[in-house]
């Protein structure tokens, strides 16, 4: 009896299940032919340049093993670029290089990593041990995103990136998630990053939460939370509006980094994206899900579609002046 008492009450504060949102949502609305258009990083890169959003530069791609050989041929001018599995999920395979010492490559840590050590680990991407399904993958390598220093404070040894969720051209929950000594670096909240629940009208941080527990501060940095808001948050809202538009799946998530010249950039994007913003946020995605099912269906502009979703969560003026 306690068991559905509980499925009750979390129905009744509007939280959306595994199921549902398999069924309800993804199955609904995201269909199966456009999947590789966000699964295949390389595809997203060339949709988002055609929609003008920017991304990370490319440097290269490794493809077979025997691409391997000229290997140090294109890592020898830079200085800094990350390495990502193609159809990799969860951040799983991905390698950072922030700095040189002499032949060596250094990790954000600082811990050294040698030309051999990074065939190896490509060589792991290329036979798909991070890839869904575990089928043969490519490796991408990329331009490295400089943080914004502000936003760094609330991150340990990696950079924090702000998922938002977005349906049917709605963005409508968000979260940051911050790198800690427990994630190994990683904005991984499975593996003990802080997901911090966003205020979609402003930016600004509601609550901070670490494994399920409520946190105030960084752990590793003491930063506390309750001093955060996301800068450029109008252009992070509009940019993942325009996700609808450029890759048609109708729930999807966004995932963005603010670089610090650049400004917000998309890092990838996601048709099954986790659950896990409602417990940052405190409450449950369903609601709102709900609200733009509710709403006629016709075209919209990405503006006037975050004009009207921060009419129907009855944002205040200041929230909307300080978005």
């Amino acid at each position: 009896m306690m068991f559905f008492d509980t499925i009750a009450k979390l129905k009744k504060k509007g939280v959306l299940g595994m199921n549902a949102r398999n069924v309800a949502y993804i199955a609904r609305y995201n269909p199966r032919h456009l999947f590789p258009l966000v699964d295949d990083k390389l595809q997203t890169k060339e949709a988002a340049k055609k929609f003008g959003i920017r991304v990370p530069d490319l440097f290269g791609v490794v493809r077979y093993t025997g691409d391997l050989v000229n290997l140090g041929d294109l890592l020898s001018p830079l200085d800094g670029f990350a390495v990502k599995p193609l159809r990799g999920s969860g951040g799983k395979g991905i390698i950072i290089i922030s700095g040189r010492d002499g032949d060596n490559y250094l990790k954000p840590s600082g811990k050294p990593l040698s030309l051999a050590d990074i065939r190896h680990d490509i060589s792991n991407i290329l036979s798909g041990v991070y890839s869904l399904g575990g089928r043969p993958d490519t490796a991408v390598i990329e331009s490295l995103i400089r943080g914004l220093p502000y936003l760094l404070n609330y991150s340990f040894e990696g950079l924090p990136d702000i998922r938002v969720i977005v349906f049917r051209g709605f963005p409508v929950m968000a979260m940051m998630r911050c790198p800690t000594r427990l994630s190994d670096g990683k904005a991984n909240l499975h593996q003990g990053a802080v997901g911090v629940g966003l205020d979609i009208c402003s930016g600004r941080a509601i609550r901070a939460v670490q494994k399920d527990y409520l946190v105030d501060r960084h752990p590793d940095t003491e930063k506390d939370f309750s001093d955060l808001q996301i800068p450029d948050w109008d252009e992070i809202l509009q940019l993942s509006a325009r996700c609808y538009d450029m890759t048609g799946l109708g729930y999807i998530g966004c995932d963005f980094v603010i670089d610090e010249h650049r400004g917000p950039m998309i890092l990838e994007l996601n048709a099954r994206p986790g659950l896990a913003v409602q417990i940052a946020n405190g409450i449950g995605l369903r609601t709102r899900l709900e609200m733009v099912e509710a709403l006629e269906h016709r075209d919209r502009h990405a503006d006037e579609r975050v004009a009207l979703i921060k009419e129907m969560l009855a944002c205040t003026p200041t929230q909307a002046a300080s978005a």
